[in-house]
């Protein structure tokens, strides 16, 4: 694959996104895990941010964003 391995830049809507500069994944704002963009199904158009799955969702909206958490290593 062309961007194998690169991080993408995309923008947040509803109800898909759109890719600003190309790659094959995104950091979850939560885990900082890679979220290859097939899998990618969770995001927050208000703080333009991606998510893991619906438990990091929940625990960024209920935070106002991930920004206003602790990140767990």
């Amino acid at each position: 694959m062309l961007f194998s391995g690169k991080l993408a830049i995309l923008r947040y809507d509803t109800p898909q996104f759109s890719i600003v500069q190309r790659g094959d994944h995104v950091l979850c704002a939560v885990t900082g895990e890679r979220i290859p963009l097939n899998e990618l199904r969770y995001w927050s158009v208000d703080h333009q941010e991606a998510y893991r799955g619906p438990a990091e969702a929940h625990a960024a909206y209920a935070a106002g964003g991930a920004a206003n958490l602790s990140r767990r290593g």
